[in-house]
């Protein structure tokens, strides 16, 4: 139940405009309502669906879980393990990690435009059923939308509870409505021979390609599926399409194909033209019920996404409000919340219509598509064996049918489709701005560090004064001396009775087991190396991590432990390794970045911030 109300509710709210967008007289592919051309384009709806969601993402791709994970940075994961690689390796590596970041990226995409294009389309019905409501469309689809997005900071849990039940009756609702239709033109059926979809291409030539644009719209959603299969595992995923969702997909499709076959008039809208007159409100209200928790589904996966983000080194650290104390997926980035509420409100009012965000909407997913395939198979080929043959045609014959999707969809730039190209751009460019800059201020503040272990011979040759209480340094390079301690013995000239170096690492593993959580090693002279280890899909709990060193014999009492750390203040110059204009975005990011005293959970009142000025 809960796979149907959150993984499902993004593709189970196309049947609301996919066959709309194919076949209405006002589209700019618009074509001859024969019943060839109708039978055609349910044809490859029908096996669009059979082919890349009951075939790829879950008979395939969902096999590449990462203990349990899903998702492209997931795979992603899978197939550049965190190992040193040498020569061509390096930057075959290099390649891979930059396609699942812009696979990511775009993700976010596809998180302005679902919400946007989906409330809009529920909420388009009110003009079948009158006239009346047509200047209200889009100030009704804004008022949700402030709605929705207003709520996440309460958390998913209370929605959550109802959002399988109301996904349910949508289904079993659309499933209905589709039946009604197929009785009244039984002959539809026949759209499930593939031959329809091929004869369709022979008859139409470039018009038909073009129509694939709009019938990708019948599988956007799809990638929500892998995503979210941490949430709730490969079976009930499984289940849940085989057995409620692909059923009724397949139904209302046919039953929105059958009405067109009866009268093409009813092309302009045939979802709620299938429903008696007197449902057509009560189906409003149930579409648009449907259509935010689709919503739901892609701003929770954003969330998620960011947080993974972070704790891999591409994001810089952000405000993550855990909204619930029994479920650590449930989060809430207020920051990421509020930029895509003003981008969907400004989507909403920019193209005024489903049908012209339909156009914009596609194109960021089939490349997400395509990057998983790549990544899939690297995954097959290099991690699990498969033969070079048996993972090319597998992911030969996915790409195929991508490729052609995503060609169709490029013609969709123009129109709209260079949004989610745009948004996915600017967000690779700060990801990517991001990594390199961390990794070029670890590699200046490594060059200047002193090696502990020619510290500690000088702290034991020339002991200085010692004063009572533990000073805990947080440095990201356990062997080197953190400088914020060489600044506070160079200033201060004292060191704590107990000096802890803690170093804090994310494994490329969403959750790391509690027993390698961390390890303690005394170093003498009251030096002691703490390393905590935490998954990608985990944040860090600096006090709870030390609490747990207990058990390794080494004891904090939070009143006498005085936390010190870096505040580097960086200067963009003209050292190689970054453009300067990325030199100054890193420098910007790393400004605005969420303290670590927030990030890292520490008490404020036991921080003590050293500054220096570091070159970039």
């Amino acid at each position: 139940m809960g796979a149907v109300g959150v993984v499902y509710g993004d593709i189970g709210t196309s049947p609301l405009y996919a066959i709309k967008e194919c076949l209405s007289p006002a589209s700019p592919h618009a074509m001859q309502l024969t019943p060839d051309n109708v039978l055609g384009v349910l044809s490859l709806i029908i096996w669009a669906l059979t082919i890349l969601v009951s075939i790829k993402y879950l008979s395939f791709v969902m096999r590449a879980d990462n203990r349990g994970e899903g998702g492209i940075l997931a795979i992603l994961a899978l197939a550049v393990p965190d190992r040193q690689p040498s020569g061509n390796q390096r930057k075959i590596r290099a390649s891979l990690i930059a396609m699942g970041i812009f696979g990511a990226a775009l993700l976010y995409g596809d998180g302005i435009l679902t919400p946007a294009v989906s409330i809009l389309s529920a909420v388009e019905g009110l003009n079948v059923a009158t006239p009346l409501f047509k200047s209200y469309v889009v100030p009704i689809t804004v008022v949700v939308l402030i709605f929705l997005f207003a709520s996440q900071r309460f958390g998913t849990g209370g929605v959550g509870a109802v959002f399988g039940p109301v996904m349910l009756f949508w289904f079993l609702t659309i499933a209905a409505l589709g039946v009604t239709g197929i009785l009244k033109h039984p002959q539809v059926i026949a759209a499930v021979n593939p031959w329809h979809g091929i004869s369709f291409f022979v008859r139409n030539g470039w018009p038909g390609f073009v129509v694939l644009g709009t019938v990708f719209l019948a599988v956007t959603g799809a990638e929500a599926l892998y995503a979210d299969m941490g949430h709730f595992g490969r079976r009930p995923i499984h289940r849940a399409w085989f057995i409620i969702v692909f059923p009724a997909l397949l139904l209302n499709y046919l039953g929105q194909g059958a009405l067109i076959l009866g009268d093409p008039a009813t092309a302009v809208n045939p979802f709620y033209l299938l429903a008696p007159s007197w449902g057509i409100l009560p189906l409003v209200l149930l579409a648009t019920m449907a259509a935010v928790i689709a919503s739901q589904a892609l701003i929770s996966g954003a969330f998620s996404l960011t947080m993974q983000a972070i704790q891999l080194g591409f994001c810089p650290r952000m405000k993550i409000d855990h909204t619930s104390s029994k479920e650590r997926g449930q989060i809430y980035v207020p920051y990421i919340n509020w930029a895509l509420m003003l981008s969907c409100i400004g989507l909403v009012i920019g193209f005024g219509s489903s049908s012209s965000l339909a156009a914009a909407y596609g194109i960021a997913v089939t490349l997400t598509m395509v990057i998983t395939t790549v990544l899939f198979y690297v995954v097959a080929r290099y991690r699990w064996g498969w033969s070079f043959w048996l993972a090319g045609l597998e992911a030969g014959v996915f790409l195929l049918i991508e490729l052609a999707f995503f060609g169709a969809n490029a013609l969709k730039i123009s129109h709209g489709g260079w949004f989610p190209l745009v948004v996915g751009a600017l967000i690779f460019t700060l990801m990517m701005t991001w990594q390199r800059g961390r990794q070029l201020l670890a590699e200046k503040l490594r060059s200047g560090s002193l090696p502990l272990n020619l510290f500690l011979a000088d702290i034991k040759a020339n002991p200085p004064l010692r004063v009572r209480g533990t000073a805990v340094f947080l440095f990201s390079n356990s062997d080197g001396t953190p400088l914020a301690l060489l600044h506070n013995l160079k200033h201060n000239m004292i060191l704590h009775e107990r000096v802890v170096i803690l170093t804090i690492l994310t494994d490329d593993i969403p959750h790391v087991d509690p027993m390698s959580r961390l390890s303690t090693e005394e170093l003498g002279d009251g030096f002691y190396r703490v390393i905590g280890h935490y998954g990608f899909m985990e944040d860090p709990d600096v006090p709870q991590l030390l609490r747990g060193c207990a058990a390794q014999g080494l004891e904090f009492s939070e009143d006498r432990t005085t936390f010190f750390l870096s505040r580097e203040t960086l200067i963009a110059t003209a050292h190689p390794g970054m453009a300067i204009w990325r030199e100054k975005l890193f420098a910007f990011m790393a400004r605005n970045a969420q303290r670590p005293t927030e990030f890292f959970r520490l008490p404020a009142n036991r921080v003590v911030e050293l500054g220096m000025q570091v070159e970039i």
